[in-house]
């Protein structure tokens, strides 16, 4: 045969030839087949140890099969996250606030066009590392129950209406209207009954009644998977009626698959699966299950076809032990490699419409733009004294205090991306008034009694006043330095396209900074170190911090008990290898906070605008906080931390009007300050154009029309236990207390009037809709927008809520103009739950159709419909 006579290269160059051939002839690779026999072809390729490494959200590369990894965790809540550059825009809570759901589409069709931008790119240069994907954790339609949960600024607020409506604009607007591909995928999250709080979500076991969880807790998660078809549905952390979420068959197969007909991607909460089994001292688990495989094996048999975690590693072993079949890994396959060629990822580029976004879009101007359009359209106006604003452009000076004010990353909550340019509150405000002296005074911190003292100048080094610092392309500090210079401060981000210096890479690079701290005094001297990803703190040659995992936001102190005169010898290594780059270094003496002194200081001017709150650091995901008030990212209780309320008394003291602008991610008790403060403006976390939009409200060039999306309650008295998830007393929907402020509640520099209501029928079937008509008049003299809300009193379901959301429309109104509206009320609006057949059902009946500008009975006007 003359294959014999082949030379041993060239047979190897013939048989690399054929398989590269192969590679490219591999039916699965062909997009003019059904998507089925694709998927056929695939599956039958796989090994039983390559399909459970396709179940976990990092997926190695099968190079035999021209297979690149791939990492299924991306995060978009408020614009693509952790990637580098990205539009930031407000945070969910404050996109809820718009009660704006076609605006919220329209966002959110950005974020996607960013994220197919980004993706092509790191394609292209061969990157497939975490949060570099199309497949999206967001959003978070979790019903926001009570303000003490740290994460409920990810959610659009607590009515299932508003979240339901929020949430399917965010999964269309990712998911696109192309008829052969998807752009993303988004994901409802967390299901189910998932809401707090966070120190023992590992777990917690969550008792709820029928009526509540079908009335509040599902609504939303129902409405993604029938009508915005969501690819994917994390299940939560916590236990549901004993199982954990994640291998739950009530939620997952009997309700969710079987009920509502899902037939995509379930994934685990990451780490969730561990919960089941693993024995942690430090973290109490679930400990349902005694070892990995069990675990795995019922999670995927309940229907978890994905896990975030390594835990389904354990699957190998479940099968040689008979717990799980490898057809049973086949049904979770087929829907995990559905959904990755329906996103293109076998096709060319030429056959993706997606892949023609350029990258230009990220972060363009026009998404700029839109960033701005929402933070404004999310401010919610509580209080305007006398009208004390919009304030005068030609005032003489203006004050600004408090620790929010010069904060850019507080703007950008969690979950966030990196934008190039942050527009602060002070920055906004000056940009707004260049002729006014507009003076900047810290004041205080969030929680803390003291102040720092910087003593940054007290640094020196060969290079001079400051540190000496060297740039590494590479993240082992290997070879010479692609850069030396001095770095007078640290404060860097890469915000995805900045450089730290000139010739450094934006990512997988690392950074040495060293100096000399001559101590001016005595005494206890703070060295803080933060930022994402890796870094080593040194004093002499002693490491006293560090953070060597890849982290998002992490932060270390060490406190230095300092000679006056003696020099202390500083080294910070710095790497990056995930994500986008950040960097932040501070040294300074606690100093008491001075409320005289600082009123003293700001006495003399026109108007005190105080701008604080709380902050992303203080509230969010198991967080390790220690300030009085949180607890590992909730709340013990919702007053205004303590050293801000005395603050603004000293400022209420001086007698000059006092403007309070409200940064916050939940509702806070401002029971004294809604008393004694003339004007308050709730600004949430507003995003990169927070500033502007917040001047702009100030100001007079944007008149506010947020709404809350929450209740404002007078403090934690008003809410039942945090450990109770039942509805009893909570939210507008079953609360009998006055709050302090309503849901839905806003005011504006205008004001509106309702008339000429009327329905289409006075009686209507119960499989039938009906639609209500009325005018909105503009009675002021500005321009505005108006939030017309529309809620259904059931009179006939004592258990039931007292009122319920059921549409909105928010419109703009010219001074002294009407708009005539119509709101069309399907059947399902006056749904409720029938206790004695444990069903969603519209009963025959006598109902209340309320409409108004908020949920409180004095702004709502009523018109009856009788069903028969």
């Amino acid at each position: 045969m003359k294959i014999k006579q082949l030379t041993v290269a060239t047979l190897l160059l013939l048989l690399a030839t054929s398989c590269g051939e192969k590679r490219q002839d591999f039916p699965f690779r062909n997009p003019d087949l059904p998507l089925e026999e694709r998927i056929d072809d695939l599956l039958s390729r796989l090994t039983p140890e390559e399909k459970v490494g396709q179940m976990m959200n990092t997926t190695p590369a099968i190079e035999r099969l021209g297979i690149p990894a791939y990492d299924w965790w991306n995060e978009a809540l408020h614009g693509v996250a952790r990637a580098g550059q990205a539009t930031v825009f407000p945070q969910a809570i404050a996109l809820a606030a718009t009660f704006d759901d076609e605006a919220v589409h329209e966002t959110f069709t950005m974020v996607s066009d960013e994220a197919r931008a980004k993706y092509h790119q790191y394609q292209r240069d061969k990157e497939y590392d975490r949060y570099k994907g199309l497949t999206f954790w967001t959003p978070n339609i979790n019903i926001f129950r009570d303000p003490r949960w740290g994460r409920g600024m990810e959610t659009y607020g607590e009515d299932p209406y508003l979240t339901e409506k929020m949430g399917v604009a965010v999964v269309r607007g990712l998911q696109g209207d192309d008829p052969a591909y998807l752009k993303t995928h988004a994901c409802a999250k967390h299901y189910a009954v998932h809401s707090g709080p966070e120190w023992n979500r590992h777990e917690f076991d969550v008792e709820v009644s029928p009526r509540d969880l079908y009335e509040t807790y599902l609504p939303a998660f129902e409405a993604l998977v029938k009508e915005a078809d969501v690819q994917e549905v994390m299940c939560a952390y916590n236990r549901f009626e004993g199982k954990p979420c994640c291998g739950s068959d009530r939620l997952l197969i009997d309700i969710l698959r079987n009920g509502w007909g899902y037939d995509g991607i379930i994934v685990s909460d990451c780490g969730a699966i561990n919960d089941f089994w693993q024995k942690d001292k430090n973290t109490p688990r679930h400990e349902t299950h005694p070892d990995a495989e069990s675990a795995s094996a019922d999670a995927v048999l309940s229907g978890t076809d994905l896990e975030c975690g390594d835990s389904y590693k354990a699957l190998i072993k479940a099968m040689a032990d008979g717990k799980i079949t490898e057809a049973d890994l086949d049904v979770s396959l087929r829907r995990l490699l559905k959904g990755r060629f329906e996103l293109g990822m076998f096709d060319p580029d030429e056959r993706m419409p997606y892949a023609r976004i350029p990258y230009s879009v990220v972060e363009s101007p026009e998404h700029v733009a839109k960033a701005l359009e929402m933070a404004r359209k999310s401010i919610v106006l509580l209080k305007n004294k006398n009208n004390l604003l919009p304030l005068s452009k030609e005032l003489r000076k203006i004050a600004v205090v408090g620790p929010n004010a010069l904060d850019s990353t507080m703007q950008w909550a969690n979950y966030n991306g990196f934008p190039t340019k942050t527009v602060t509150i002070l920055e906004g405000i000056r940009e707004k008034v260049p002729n006014t002296n507009v003076i900047y005074e810290l004041g205080c911190g969030h929680t803390a009694d003291f102040v720092m003292k910087d003593l940054g100048g007290y640094i020196t080094s060969a290079a001079g006043q400051g540190f000496a610092s060297e740039f590494f392309n590479n993240t082992d500090f290997s070879g010479a330095p692609v850069y030396t210079g001095l770095a007078k401060e640290l404060h860097y981000t890469t915000g995805g396209n900045t450089q730290f210096a000139p010739n450094v890479n934006l990512t997988h690079f690392s950074a040495r900074f060293t100096g000399e701290f001559e101590a001016p005094m005595d005494g206890a001297i703070e060295l803080k170190l933060s930022g994402n990803d890796a870094f080593r703190l040194y004093i002499g040659t002693e490491k006293v911090a560090e953070v060597w995992e890849n982290e998002y936001g992490a932060e270390k102190a060490y406190t230095l008990n300092a000679k006056k005169g003696e020099k202390y010898p500083i080294k910070i290594e710095y790497m990056q290898r995930l994500g986008s780059a950040d960097l932040n270094f501070s040294i300074g003496v606690p100093t008491p906070v001075d409320y005289r002194g600082t009123a003293d200081k700001v006495k003399d001017a026109d108007v005190i605008l105080f701008v604080g709150g709380i902050s992303p650091r203080l509230e969010g995901e198991e967080m390790p906080v220690d300030a009085e008030g949180f607890r590992k990212g909730d709340r013990t209780n919702i007053e205004l931390p303590t050293v801000q309320k005395k603050m603004i008394q000293a400022l209420v003291a001086t007698g000059k009007p006092v403007v309070y602008i409200v940064c916050t991610g939940s509702a806070l008790a401002l029971n004294w300050e809604n008393e004694h403060v003339d004007a308050i403006v709730n600004a949430w976390y507003s995003g990169q154009q927070g500033g502007k939009a917040v001047a702009d409200v100030l100001f007079g060039d944007y008149n506010p029309a947020g709404r809350l999306p929450i209740t404002f309650y007078k403090s934690v008295e008003q809410l039942p236990d945090f450990l109770d998830y039942s509805m009893k007393g909570r939210t507008y929907r079953y609360m009998t207390q006055t709050p302090l402020y309503p849901f839905g509640y806003g005011l504006s520099y205008t004001t509106f009037a309702y008339e000429n209501a009327r329905l289409s029928k006075d009686r209507i079937s119960t499989d039938e809709p009906v639609t209500l008509s009325f005018d909105v008049t503009n009675t002021g003299k500005r321009d505005g927008d108006e939030v017309a809300q529309i809620y259904i009193k059931n009179p006939n379901d004592p258990n039931g809520p007292i009122k319920a959301l059921k549409a909105f429309k928010r419109v703009h109104v010219k001074a002294g103009e009407s708009q005539s509206l119509s709101v069309t009320l399907a059947s399902k609006a006056f749904q409720s739950f029938n206790d004695n057949t444990q069903t969603m059902e519209v009963r025959p009946g006598n109902y209340q159709i309320l409409y108004g500008g908020s949920s409180a009975d004095n702004d709502l006007q009523r018109i009856n419909i009788i069903i028969e």
